[in-house]
């Protein structure tokens, strides 16, 4: 086997491998014997059969498993030398793969970038005070008694709170919007639905809860609803003034629950001072969890700051594709129109980009402080991560193992994974950290 090895760029190469006659024709003998020693045939016992006869019967199959083993070849060829560190292979060209014919496979890779590690111990980071407010306390358990409300009709006014039983009918320029938009009847007409009177969470319709204030059971009331440049849910009326014609058909007010003793008791408290003690130091742990995350993004985005080195592309360019993935599959679950996601198919790309090459950068300096610090992965973090895969997907923890046990790539992306938290929590725990106080 013969390696010739080209630069292309700073961090990408050329690597032309040619493998003998002698060498390819050994792989094919080796597919075939593999495969008569698993054949069965009528009138020959496993792996008796000739090779003519194996070649006849499965010579389709053989032909590409002797392809895919003489290019395999080339790639272990090269991922194994020591003077080539291998961060990607961005493509591969096949000469030929031919019984007594020397074949030529050139590998497009990209190499691991090298630079100077940069200071890692003593971050600094910041963190939120984690001791909770009385207004935090108060607003949970508001919060609480809230979900547990009763409605009942109030002859008034309607006001911030309520819940008011009405229907509606839009139009944009004098045209009925559910003949815009007739799929989307929720946005054109309905005779009959509940809106939350100045809610804290919009509605479907923007302002409508805010404009329904003062409104009362029998009213009727034309409102004007812009909707916003953006509105993704809807694009055709994204930008447009529409007028709703509201009818008013009841007003419901919400009756908080007593804080008693049946409160008290369905919330696991025996007073109101035990109850706001379980709600401050479970607002507690989800602050210093929030904390704990904070930290770990400050000291990636300290460290990627911190030094500059040119980043291999084909790992850059695999990680956008993730990242699109990722957004598009969020965005749609969402209800974000596809032809709106095309519409900023360039933007998407770009930040996509951007944020692709930040990960793939801290990896690799992560990675290097993790082999300075000999943080490796040992069992009890397999362990864990078996445990929440479990737990995850609901799937058998030996079925996992076993899975991992044939996917050998999917196995060392597991390692690296566990690696490189192991490796943040260790800088987290290295780091200088701040308080700060919420703004008055």
């Amino acid at each position: 086997m013969n390696i010739k090895i080209n630069d292309l760029t700073v961090n990408r190469k050329s690597i032309v491998v040619t493998l003998e006659a002698k060498e390819v024709d050994a792989t094919h003998q080796a597919v075939v014997t593999q495969f008569s020693q698993k054949a069965q045939l009528p009138g020959f016992r496993p792996g008796k059969a000739p090779a003519s006869v194996v070649l006849k019967r499965f010579g389709k199959d053989i032909a590409e498993e002797f392809r895919q083993n003489v290019v395999g070849a080339a790639y272990r060829s090269v991922s194994e030398r020591e003077d080539i560190k291998v961060a990607a292979f961005a493509n591969v060209e096949v000469n030929q793969v031919e019984l007594g014919k020397e074949s030529v496979i050139t590998l497009t890779v990209d190499i691991q970038p090298e630079f100077e590690m940069p200071e890692y111990v003593g971050l600094a980071t910041e963190i939120a005070a984690i001791d909770a407010s009385e207004k935090e306390i108060d607003a949970v358990i508001e919060g609480i008694r809230s979900e547990r409300a009763d409605f009942k009709a109030a002859d008034r006014p309607a006001q911030k709170g309520d819940f008011v039983k009405l229907g509606y009918e839009g139009k944009v320029d004098g045209k009925a919007i559910a003949e815009i938009a007739p799929d989307h009847q929720v946005y054109g007409k309905i005779p009959q639905t509940w809106e939350e009177v100045d809610g804290e969470h919009e509605g479907i319709i923007p302002t409508l809860g805010k404009q329904i204030t003062g409104l009362r059971a029998g009213d009727k009331k034309d409102i004007t609803v812009q909707f916003p440049l953006d509105f993704a849910a809807l694009p055709a009326l994204a930008g447009k003034t529409a007028v709703y014609s509201l009818d008013v058909q009841e007003v419901r007010e919400r009756i908080l629950p007593a804080i008693d003793e049946e409160f008290l008791k369905a919330n696991k408290a025996e007073s109101l001072d035990a109850l706001k003690k379980n709600i401050g130091e479970s607002l507690k742990s989800q602050k210093e969890m929030q904390n704990r995350g904070a930290q770990r993004r400050q000291v990636i985005e300290k460290l990627n700051a911190s030094v500059e080195f040119p980043l291999p592309e084909a790992l850059v360019e695999s990680e956008t594709q993730n990242v699109v993935r990722q957004f598009v599959s969020e965005n749609m679950r969402r209800g974000v129109p596809q032809e709106q996601l095309e519409k900023s198919k360039t933007e998407i790309f770009e930040n996509a980009r951007k944020a692709a090459a930040q990960r793939v950068k801290s990896q690799f300096i992560i990675a290097k402080i993790a082999e300075k610090e000999n943080i490796a992965v040992v069992e009890s973090d397999f362990d864990a991560f078996l445990y929440r895969e479990s737990m995850r997907t609901g799937a058998n923890p030996d079925k996992i193992l076993k899975d991992l046990a044939k996917d050998r790539e999917l196995l060392r992306s597991v390692q690296r994974t566990i690696i490189f938290d192991k490796a943040v929590d260790f800088l987290v725990s290295k780091a200088t950290v701040s308080t700060v106080q919420p703004k008055a």
